[in-house]
C-alpha cells in the first residue's frame, strides 16, 4: 500500500486530528492573548471553585488533604501554568481562594447549605 492510498483510505481520521489541533490551538491562542489580569482572574475563579468542592468533599480539618486535591485538579486542568507557577505561589493563590470561599460562606446561606451538605434538606 502506499503512502497515497493510506491517506485516500484514512482521510477522515486525519481531518478529525486537524480539528481537534485547531480547537487545542485556538483555545491556547485565546487564553494567551488575554490580558495576564484577565488570566490570573480566570485561574483564581477555578481555584475558588476547587477549594469549595473539596471542602465538599472532605470537610473541615483536612487542609493539607484539601491543598493536594486542589493541586491534583490544577495540575490535571492547567498543566502548562504547572511548569510556571511554583507551589509556593500556588499555595498562596489557593489561600486566597479560601478566604473568599469563607466570606462566602459566611455571606451566602445558599452557598453554606450546599457546602455543608444540607441543599435537600430544607
Amino acid at each position: 500500500m502506499t503512502v497515497m492510498n493510506w491517506l485516500i483510505d484514512n482521510w477522515f481520521v486525519l481531518l478529525a486530528i486537524a480539528a481537534l489541533g485547531a480547537m487545542v490551538g485556538a483555545f491556547i491562542w485565546r487564553f494567551g492573548s488575554m490580558p495576564t489580569q484577565e488570566q490570573t482572574a480566570k485561574v483564581k475563579e477555578w481555584l475558588l471553585w476547587a477549594v469549595t468542592q473539596a471542602e465538599i468533599d472532605l470537610g473541615g480539618g483536612t487542609g493539607k488533604l484539601k491543598l493536594r486535591q486542589v493541586y491534583d485538579l490544577f495540575v490535571q486542568r492547567f498543566p502548562w501554568l504547572v511548569k510556571v507557577v511554583s507551589f509556593e505561589r500556588f499555595s498562596e493563590l489557593v489561600d486566597e481562594a479560601l478566604e473568599e470561599m469563607r466570606n462566602m460562606l459566611a455571606t451566602n446561606t445558599a452557598v453554606k447549605k450546599i457546602v455543608e451538605g444540607d441543599a435537600g434538606n430544607e
